[in-house]
Formats: C-alpha cells, structure tokens, sequence
C-alpha cells in the first residue's frame, strides 16, 4: 500500500522555491493530495499532502526532497497520515463554511484570542486566517485607520443565535465589529447595494434640519429618535414631522442640501461598486429631493423616496404618493432585483434604523450601520467601528483589491 505523507516547509520565501520542490516530486510521478501555502512578513509555510511509493520505494523521492531544502535554506518535515485520518478529512469536505469577519481601527491579540475562543467552545475548526486590510505602519494610528482580519470556519455550530451572541458580546467589550455569514457561492458575487440614507449614506437626518429651518427641531427630532428605535409606527411618526413644516420656502431645500455630510467611507465605496459594475439605490424613508442630490453626486442607480408637497414654491406638510417605509424598502429591494435579473442573495442593504430592518432580512447579506440597539442586535451584521468602505471586507476584498481598482478607474 502506498504511504500518505504530509510535507511541511517553512522558512525565508524566496521565488522558484515551489517550482524546485515540484520538479522533484513530478520526477517521480507522485500524487499531490493537497496543497497550501501562506506567508507571513516574507516568512513561507508550505504544506503538501502526498502519496508516495511504498516505504522501501520512497527514500529515493524523500532524499531528494530533502536535499533540495537544504540548498533552498528552509526546514521540511514529514508527518505520516494513516488511511483512516485521510478518509475521514474526505468526507467532511461536505460541511458548513462560515466566515468570521472582525473590523476595528486596529486588530489586536485580545480580539482575536476571544473570537477563536467562542470559535472553540462552539466545536468549529479554523481552516484558513487572513488578512484583508493592509500592511500597518508602526507609531501612532493614522486617522479613520481600518484593520480586517477574515476566519475561515469549518462546521455548524448547535445553536446559530447564542452563537452569535457571543460574538455580539464580544464587540460591545472590546470595541470591534465581528460578521459572521455563510461563504457560498454569493458571497463573492454580490451585484447589488442598497443604501438608506439619513444617519446612513449622510451623517444628518434631513427632517431634523429642514425643522432647526422651521424652529421646530428639538420637537421633530424627538419624534425621529422615537420613530428609529421603533417607538412610533414610522407612517405616523413622518406625518407628524412633515406636518411641522407647512409654509416652509422651497429654497430651503437646496440650502440643507448644500451642507449634508457624506458619512465616512460612503464615496470611496460607491465609487468602487460602480467601477466593479455593482448597481446601487437609495431606499430612503427621507425625501427624494436628498436623494437625488445625493444620486447626481455619488453616481447612485435608483431613488426611491418620499415626495415633499411643495404649492407655489411653498410646502404644505404633506407627502405626495405611497409613503416609503419599512416593508416598502423591502418591497422595492425586490423590485429592483427583479428589474436587474439578480438573486435575492445577490443583494446586500444597509441601514441605521427600524424601518430598515425588512430590506435588511431580505437581503443575502444585510448590514446595519452605526445602528441603533434594536437594529444591531436584530440584523445579522452590523458595523460601527469603521467606515461605510468596510464594507469591502464583508465581500472579501482585499486593501490591495481596491488599490487596484482605484488605479485602473
């Protein structure tokens, strides 16, 4: 019977170094099993899995092999692998992979000795760390500095819901997000990003400025606070709002407009999906003069809002049309795939509040952005350590990725 053997090299990375080995074992017709390779600061780890000739037929193809690292300057070891410790890694090819995401200004040991933890407890195997975001300077932080360091996990855990609560206690102690999603065939192949927009794509929530306009702002924005943490049925709560505004000028409008803040990350991400053919939309239960001021500056697909009443160059304190809220982002998220013939899964939505949460469960992957409590502990993912250009990371793009990116466009 042929042996199994695993062969571990490691050592200063140096080019020609997989070709050498390589030559080697093809010289003597033997089968690779498995291959994998990592560097880490220009060190190597390479691994193969190999099935060699009988022992007293194998010692040719290991002399060589060895002689072959001495000259290349790294160690080698060799590891037998019973037939029956082969068999069992075959079949469990089949089980569930997850990817574990953690996002902070800086990824330290503490962050990662307590996620591989609950990782433990849960019976999951790691298979493959990696990281996304890049190399780090030494000294001070840069600001608004990300870092991104990506679990590739192997199994199921017993119970889904405390297993991401454990995760979600995690961030809340030490200060970092943590994405824990399904790696499928979607999650390279997103096509599809929509956006809320108030305390979303735009730092401001615009009903609150139009009513500092009015005098009215503390009162509106107590209604807001109320609508977004889900206190008040947003229909209602929109209603009340724009109500206060009756009379307003038009011109106001552009005045607010003129001073909105792009929430940080938002252009560089937008910028990117539309390089990378991503289509994008606005589902905003603001108002779509916002919206598509913000459309003809970021470049944005589609724009769906509530329409403020204006009479004379005057509003009224209504709305025109349906009332853009929480099941009706959801509606028009589906609208709009259907539209672009792209899958369900295909689709990621992030949002801040309440009413965001139907887009958000109907989205393969749905984020909640700088969110308030009921939203973060409800959305699968949420974010609120970096900006909207982390993002990226949760599609598995690498810093490198969107240099390139950057560079081409």
């Amino acid at each position: 019977m042929n042996q199994i053997i695993l062969i571990s090299i490691s050592g200063p990375d140096k080019p020609g170094l997989t070709a050498a080995i390589t030559k080697i074992l093809a010289e003597y017709h033997v089968n690779i099993l498995d291959i994998g390779q990592a560097v880490i600061h220009d060190t190597l780890s390479l691994g193969f899995l190999v099935e060699l000739p009988r022992e007293a037929e194998s010692a040719p193809v290991v002399k060589d092999v060895l002689f072959c690292a001495h000259k290349l300057g790294v160690n080698m070891n060799f590891t037998p692998i019973t037939e029956e410790d082969y068999d069992h890694w075959v079949q469990a090819q089949g089980k569930n992979r997850y990817l574990i995401t953690m996002l902070a200004p800086k990824i330290t040991a503490e962050h990662i000795s307590a996620v591989s933890a609950v990782v433990a407890r849960f019976q999951l195997n790691i298979d493959k760390i990696t990281r996304l975001s890049g190399r780090i300077p030494l000294g001070v932080l840069k600001e608004n500095s990300k870092a991104c360091v990506e679990f590739s996990v192997r199994g199921l855990p017993d119970n889904v819901q405390k297993f991401r609560t454990e995760l979600l206690q995690i961030t809340d102690s030490l200060g970092m997000d943590i994405a824990f999603q399904e790696e499928n065939v979607f999650y390279r192949h997103r096509r599809l990003v929509v956006f809320d927009m108030d305390s979303t794509l735009i730092q401001e929530e615009v009903i609150d400025e139009l009513a500092k306009e009015a005098g009215v702002g503390e009162q509106v924005a107590a209604i807001t606070e109320a609508a977004m943490r889900g206190e008040i049925q947003f229909d209602e709560s929109l209603k009340q709002r724009v109500s206060t505004l009756k009379g307003m000028d038009e011109a106001v409008l552009e005045k607010v407009a003129s001073r909105l803040r792009l929430t940080e990350g938002a252009e560089t991400l937008i910028r990117t999906l539309r390089k990378l053919g991503f289509k994008t939309a606005i589902l905003s239960g603001g108002f779509s003069y916002f919206g598509h001021h913000l459309q003809d500056l970021l470049g944005i697909d589609y724009v769906h809002a509530n329409k403020l009443e204006i009479i004379n160059g005057k509003l009224t304190g209504q709305v025109v049309g349906p009332i853009v809220n929480g099941q009706r982002k959801a509606d028009l998220l589906k609208t709009i795939a259907m539209q672009e013939n792209i899958r369900p899964e295909q689709v990621i939505a992030v949002g801040d509040g309440a009413n965001d949460l139907p887009m958000l469960s109907e989205a393969g992957l749905g984020i909640a952005f700088r969110a308030k409590p009921v939203v973060r502990k409800t959305a699968k993912q949420a974010i609120s350590t970096l900006g909207l250009d982390s993002i990226l990371y949760l599609i598995g793009f690498h810093d490198r990725d969107q240099a390139a990116v950057k560079k081409k466009g």
